[in-house]
């Protein structure tokens, strides 16, 4: 007997089967077909595109007006995927003992689907919230280009504005010494990269005493940056996941040995959240293998927590190099984002896996890299966590996956996923 196909796993089938590739998106595809299905259902939809071929897609249930409102948040677009590198095509969507395969299953198509068969369900049952419950499938976060939730809080921002929403970032179930830990992330490092600029002067490379190499002179600085370690701190998000882990916050000095101690996997959680990280990813020099060059730039992944600046950054990396011949320019003026932890949403999240796993505890944590709540916490002032439950998907596996070849989800995480977006749903906008 073949077994009945759960429809979120089959509406992920689907999805995944729209290559959304970005660049160079093409999200319109995925935006129109989540339309038609939830229309189906009875939910209000709309599209809004800054090109035709990149939309997003804004679905709504209408609250009586007298409460706070919701937003799932998720992006449609998707990486690249070499097929030379997977065991099963990646835009196949397949269906194997219960795990979908594909481009996007975990970033984040999965979650897609889960945020439209919730809202779906809870059409078809006729509820209707005290505010109002909005689902965003956006486009172009993998890249950025202003097409997607940025794009829409600048030009539509009404459309997309809720006291609370829920998106990507956490959620993997851990098991911590005696601790099993749900994480929810209630804040995010940002990227705020640098440049590094050495100047010298150009000269043909036979005859390297003449000239004066920017290349050479910028590897001392690179190495330096290679190096590079601050005074650690504790940011609430990293004191509230200690506490629940330990009963007890360490002081900073002590947190990752503290943590390290319970289990290798906490202190790689907490590791890059405790200061600024410098990461030397690119160089350019000379264009020519017999030219020496006059200019030397170093692209610098910078990863601000929440609450620092540019600014400071600039002065921190600046004090680490000392004195010298060299530029620092900061090429993107972002800093972190957080929302407080504590609240409705909170609520729902605790409340949520204390009724679906007995035992199991909420701990907050901080997103080392960065997903869209930030736009929605900057814009709109919106309390933003990412939550998306993960069970039965090893988290160390899951981690692996993302952005990888052979991608996939158990469907029984997705159901997961939309039994947590409707008591989100219920909870919140109660």
């Amino acid at each position: 007997m073949t077994q009945a196909v759960s429809e979120v796993a089959e509406l992920l089938q689907r999805l995944i089967r729209l290559n959304t590739t970005n660049p160079p998106g093409s999200e319109t595809l995925v935006a129109e077909l989540l339309r038609d299905y939830l229309e189906a259902a009875g939910v209000e939809c709309e599209l809004y595109a800054r090109t035709p071929a990149r939309a997003n897609l804004v679905a709504r249930i209408r609250g009586r007006g007298d409460g706070p409102s919701l937003a799932f948040l998720s992006h449609t677009d998707v990486v690249l995927a070499q097929p030379d590198e997977w065991q099963r095509d990646p835009f196949g969507g397949e269906l194997v003992d219960g795990v979908v395969w594909g481009r996007g299953a975990l970033d984040m198509k999965g979650e897609v689907a889960a945020s439209a068969v919730a809202v779906a369900t809870l059409a078809r049952e006729g509820w209707r919230g005290a505010g109002d419950l909005v689902f965003v499938a956006a486009a172009d976060e993998e890249v950025g280009d202003d097409f997607g939730l940025r794009w829409l809080v600048q030009e539509h921002p009404d459309a997309v504005r809720t006291d609370f929403s829920v998106n990507e970032g956490a959620g993997e179930r851990v098991e911590l010494g005696d601790k099993v830990l749900y994480l929810c992330s209630t804040a995010e490092k940002m990227s705020s990269p640098f440049v590094l600029r050495v100047h010298g002067r150009s000269g043909h490379a036979s005859m390297p005493s003449i000239a004066d190499n920017a290349l050479v002179k910028a590897a001392p600085l690179v190495a330096r940056l290679g190096e590079f370690e601050v005074e650690p701190q504790l940011i609430p998000e990293v004191e509230g996941f200690l506490s629940v882990l330990l009963g007890e916050v360490p002081t900073a000095r002590e947190a990752l040995a503290s943590a390290n101690a319970v289990a290798p996997l906490a202190g790689e959680l907490i590791e890059p959240l405790l200061g600024m990280t410098v990461s030397p990813t690119k160089a350019h020099a000379s264009d020519k293998r017999n030219v020496i060059p006059a200019l030397c730039e170093v692209t610098v992944d910078t990863r601000l927590l929440p609450g620092q600046t540019p600014t400071q950054a600039e002065a921190t990396i600046r004090e680490w190099l000392g004195e010298g011949d060299y530029e620092l320019v900061n090429t993107e003026a972002q800093g972190g984002t957080r929302s407080p932890i504590g609240g409705p949403l909170w609520d729902a999240v605790t409340s949520f896996v204390e009724e679906e796993e007995p035992g199991a505890q909420a701990a907050p944590m901080c997103v080392a890299g960065f997903t869209d709540s930030h736009w929605v916490r900057d814009a709109l002032g919106t309390v933003a966590y990412g939550f998306f439950p993960s069970r039965y998907l090893d988290p160390q596996v899951s981690a692996r996956l993302i952005h990888s070849a052979d991608e996939r989800v158990p469907v029984a995480d997705l159901e997961l996923g939309v039994r947590w977006l409707v008591h989100a749903a219920r909870t919140v906008c109660a």
